[in-house]
């Protein structure tokens, strides 16, 4: 699955012509099938635990969910939902959990086709408990963010780093407070070009207990992480400035459209006289209004640091969209072709050692600076080139290795292949 994508694994049997594996023939499609069905949820689980094991102290964990299209409706969590590609198959969801500092992933789960992102935290946490993860720290984007959630995490006393809308009121009212003196050279950071500030605030807490019939309310200390962009600023209100002058143009013409009658009551006003015919009137108050929080974006967390240090902790998370690719494009699972619930569980484990296997060979690759000579695939070309020798009653030879492909092997700290 990782040196043949994207061929499908009834491709397997060429594969087996060309090279020495431990299972020594074709795996059939049938046979494939049998081996991802014959993976136990009581075996992932452990394979869960050990991971747990390797986890880096103080890491945190990016959180992300993507969707993977199916052809048969007959799997239990198969539905239509929110497809991220914009496939009109049925799909599930998967979720994956990321080190940033490992720069591997650790956790993944299987979702309903049809449960949005913020419908996802919950379930994550109680897995959490059951596999007993403790002392972790995730950083999520907005689709995540709710108050539950943010009540839910705090509950379990985790650390967490979340985007978060700056059109939520509380967010809007903590930015107001500093709006005037945000974007002063002493808030410039040259390295990204932008505006920081982290102002300290407090979280409404509330907790429900059944079992009591009563709810905890309290205030928690938060960090709220404001940034400016001047860039992004202008970006955006020309895009809006464009927008205004489409449906102006629409307005004026007659040809109104539906779905943006809400867009001309809020930004225009239109009368209509017998003398004058059509007079539009732009609502200067609400455009200016709508263009104050351009530019601006912010982070939460519930962890003291600076809002540098955590706008770098919210961008490291951009491998988990690389670990997503790899799994789709590399692992060939961007559509399944399963037909079992059992043989779908299977083939996602497989998919998900597959990425294991592939982030660490990534992350040595950037260590080691063997991105300047080579890519992913003509790094794996370099080495799957290395040929054996077999002989009836002899021992396997290993052929020449290459300068070149001794330096991998090394840069990557793996032994090089040896005769047996």
């Amino acid at each position: 699955m990782i040196l043949e994508h994207p061929s499908p694994l009834s491709r397997f049997e060429k594969w087996d012509h060309l090279h020495k594996h431990p299972y020594g023939k074709n795996v059939t499609s049938q046979r494939s099938s049998t081996v991802f069905s014959s993976i136990s949820e009581e075996g992932r689980n452990r394979f869960f635990s050990c991971r747990k094991k390797r986890c880096q102290e103080n890491e945190y964990w990016a959180y992300d969910t993507t969707s993977i299209s199916s052809y048969s409706e007959v799997l239990k969590q198969v539905a239509y939902g929110k497809n991220k590609e914009d496939d009109r198959l049925p799909q599930i969801n998967l979720a994956l959990i990321f080190g940033e500092t490992s720069g591997l992933p650790f956790y993944y789960r299987k979702l309903a086709g049809n449960i949005p992102d913020v419908k996802t935290v919950l379930n994550l946490l109680g897995d959490f408990k059951a596999l007993g993860f403790e002392k972790i720290k995730l950083v999520m984007d907005r689709g995540f963010y709710s108050e539950a959630n943010i009540n839910a995490l705090m509950k379990k006393h985790l650390k967490f780093l979340i985007s978060v809308r700056t059109s939520l009121s509380w967010v809007r009212k903590e930015l107001d407070k500093v709006y005037d003196g945000l974007d002063t050279f002493e808030n410039l950071n040259e390295q990204y070009d932008l505006y920081a500030l982290t102002v300290r605030t407090n979280w409404n807490y509330t907790q429900d207990r059944p079992y009591k019939g009563d709810r905890i309310k309290a205030k928690r200390r938060v960090y709220l992480h404001l940034y400016y962009n001047v860039d992004q600023a202008a970006e955006d209100q020309k895009k809006f400035d464009r927008k205004l002058m489409r449906h102006h143009q629409e307005l004026k013409t007659g040809k109104r459209v539906p779905e943006h009658e809400a867009f001309y009551k809020k930004y225009f006003t239109v009368k209509s006289t017998p003398k004058r015919g059509v007079q539009i009137a732009v609502n200067h108050q609400a455009v200016e209004k709508a263009k104050r929080y351009y530019g601006y974006f912010s982070l939460l967390s519930n962890e003291k640091m600076d809002a540098i240090q955590a706008l770098e902790i919210y961008r490291g998370k951009d491998p988990i969209e690389k670990c997503f690719g790899d799994i789709k494009e590399r692992m060939n699972l961007r559509r399944m072709l399963v037909s079992s619930e059992a043989t779908l569980d299977g083939k996602l484990f497989v998919g998900f050692v597959g990425l294991i296997l592939l982030a660490h060979i990534k992350t040595k690759m950037q260590a080691q600076k063997l991105f300047k000579d080579y890519t992913l695939q003509s790094l794996l070309d370099k080495l799957d080139v290395i040929e054996a020798f077999e002989s009836p009653g002899s021992a396997l030879r290993v052929g020449e290795i290459l300068n070149a492909q001794k330096h991998i092997y090394k840069a990557l700290d793996i032994p090089l292949p040896s005769d047996v």
